[in-house]
């Protein structure tokens, strides 16, 4: 009896000094993806004990990979397990954009909306939003919407910026109703007749 307990107490040693040392595996395309959609990114990493600081670097800045440009850019941002270099970590979120990133489009534009990192400018902001917006992202066309309604960008994107917002198909029913104060917002600076026709579901050129 005592020579199987004192096997349990090594297994059970082993055990916990194994998950003790155990390697984090990194991130796959579709898990980073849903961190940065819940904002849970950087709570990720430092939750993984910053093991895959040189993983996360080497996908950014050798293979450019934008999910991974967006990481390791906020990273910099806020000097998570590195020192902050905001220089750096805005232009690679720039680079992510650039390759089509909308989480990163999204990203820099909420920096400019809010003047964090950058000089507040929230026409720019408007010009980052827009591709994103386009390609059917929910949270620019949320933010788009709302710039719109106060007054920022071309008056000729509105009905666009409407269009796409009105059309959207919502996952849970406050975003839903987030959007319908927004373009109710929106819908005061239009006048009826682009109103109604930003509602079709086929926007017509004309």
């Amino acid at each position: 009896m005592l020579r199987i307990a004192l096997l349990l107490l090594l297994v059970t040693s082993a055990n916990v000094l194994a998950e003790e040392t155990k390697a984090v595996d990194i991130y796959s395309q579709e898990q980073l993806l849903e961190l940065i959609r819940s904002k849970q990114y950087l709570t990720r990493v430092k939750a993984d004990d910053c093991q895959l600081v040189q993983d996360i670097e080497a996908r950014a800045e050798v293979l450019k990979q934008p999910l991974y440009q967006y990481l390791w850019g906020e990273m910099l941002n806020f000097g998570i397990c590195v020192k902050a270099n905001p220089p750096r970590g805005i232009s690679l979120l720039r680079d992510a954009a650039e390759q089509g990133s909308a989480e990163a489009m999204v990203r820099i534009a909420e920096y400019y909306k809010d003047g964090k990192f950058v000089l507040q400018d929230k026409e720019r902001s408007v010009q980052y939003l827009l591709p994103a917006a386009a390609n059917g992202d929910l949270p620019a066309r949320m933010m788009l919407v709302e710039l719109f309604a106060k007054g920022y960008g071309s008056p000729r994107d509105y009905v666009l910026g409407y269009h796409w917002l009105y059309n959207q198909v919502f996952s849970d029913e406050q975003t839903q109703q987030d959007a319908k104060r927004l373009l109710q917002l929106l819908a005061a600076k239009m006048p009826a007749s682009q109103v109604e026709k930003a509602k079709n579901e086929h926007l017509q050129s004309r």
